[in-house]
């Protein structure tokens, strides 16, 4: 112990001591952050893998915020082309999910503030009739939250097909999960192609066809045209191809869209029953919300769509919309609907009447429903 080189040695050794731990720490801190750091570099130069797991769970993390949001807010977006009135910006909380399983937010057809939504085919279509009611039953449902439809006719089966199915798709507006997409264009429903056309595109596609008198529907047909072509031949002159021995005019095509028996046996062999709804042109005046209980019930959602939503237009003789689709104010069809129709002669309106009939009555039997047109 007195010896000075014995002592210079403890001394080396007290130097050499494991430094404290709080150094320690403070070391291996510092290591792991350059390390992370490092790690991140790579990563943004975009040469990590996708499956790395602190990327893969900053997805995950990303993915839960993003429903998280969803299920709790939607922004409105203005309505597509051909809805009435403009939107407000507000957002509103979601409904509980009604009978069919699907959440049934208040807004659910409008797009939230982070953008989400895609463009999809449309699940459910309405294919007819010409002067039947159908832009009302459009405007109608657009009142949903869960349907989404496009205002203009795309006439894609008919006379557009050629462009594609992409083409198609772009035309329909952005959806969320749960949400309908729709569009409706009359002249489907006397077209050829038309069912196996969609059939192509989806056999699981839901077929809305909205059918009315078809004495009434034929003179409302020709009523549009006249406005448009006042030099047009006269009604009665038009309807025979000889008025003498009193033979229809099958050709002209305001009778010949009247003839529904002919055209449904042209979807029945690509669509079953099961998936066409018919609604009654007279009771969407008469009792629209009866009519469209119906077709919320076949499109599978929620009746939100009641009484409420209508009033009675005495001027217009049907029903209007009390606020319609991003509108606080109520919303009647244009002034091209509810035209008044020139007076026919009675002989020629009963002898439509009688050439109608058991096209009618074979109608009702395929359809299972009774419409009165023959009363």
């Amino acid at each position: 112990t007195g010896c000075p080189g014995t002592g210079m040695a403890f001394s080396r050794i007290t130097v050499l001591d494991p430094p404290p731990r709080a150094i320690s720490r403070g070391a291996a801190v510092m290591l792991g952050s350059l390390l992370t750091s490092l790690f991140l570099l790579h990563c943004l130069s975009d040469r990590c893998s996708r499956a790395s797991p602190l990327k893969a769970s900053l997805e995950d993390l990303r993915s839960q915020r993003t429903k998280r949001l969803l299920s709790g807010w939607d922004d409105p977006e203005p309505p597509s082309a051909g809805a009435a009135g403009g939107s407000a910006r507000t957002q509103v909380p979601r409904e509980s999910p009604g009978p069919s399983g699907r959440a049934s937010p208040r807004f659910a057809g409008k797009l939230s503030p982070l953008g989400e939504g895609s463009k999809k085919l449309p699940q459910a279509l309405i294919i007819g009739v010409k002067k039947g009611g159908t832009r009302a039953l459009l405007e109608f449902l657009r009142v949903h939250p869960d349907i989404r439809a496009v205002g203009a006719e795309p006439h894609f089966f008919d006379r557009n097909y050629e462009n594609g199915l992409e083409w198609y798709r772009e035309l329909m507006p952005k959806t969320l999960e749960g949400q309908i997409t729709m569009e409706k264009t009359p002249s489907y429903f006397v077209t050829r192609e038309a069912p196996a056309r969609i059939s192509a595109m989806s056999r699981d596609t839901k077929l809305i066809v909205v059918v009315r008198d078809p004495v009434t529907r034929a003179i409302s047909d020709y009523t549009q045209t006249l406005s448009k072509k006042p030099d047009i031949p006269s009604f009665e002159s038009l309807t025979f191809k000889n008025r003498t021995t009193g033979l229809i005019d099958t050709s002209w095509s305001a009778v010949q869209i009247g003839i529904y028996a002919k055209h449904l046996d042209n979807w029945l062999q690509y669509f079953p029953m099961r998936q066409i709804l018919f609604v009654s042109g007279e009771r969407l005046i008469s009792d629209p919300a009866g009519e469209l209980g119906r077709v919320q019930d076949f499109l599978g959602l929620k009746r939100i769509i009641t009484d409420k939503h209508f009033y009675f237009n005495q001027t217009k003789g049907f029903p209007c919309l009390k606020k319609a689709e991003g509108s606080s104010k109520p919303h009647c069809l244009g002034k091209t609907k509810g035209r008044t129709h020139p007076n026919i002669d009675p002989e020629v309106v009963q002898r439509l009447r009688d050439f109608y009939r058991p096209f009618n009555m074979k109608f009702y039997q395929m359809t299972g429903r009774f419409f009165g047109w023959d009363d």
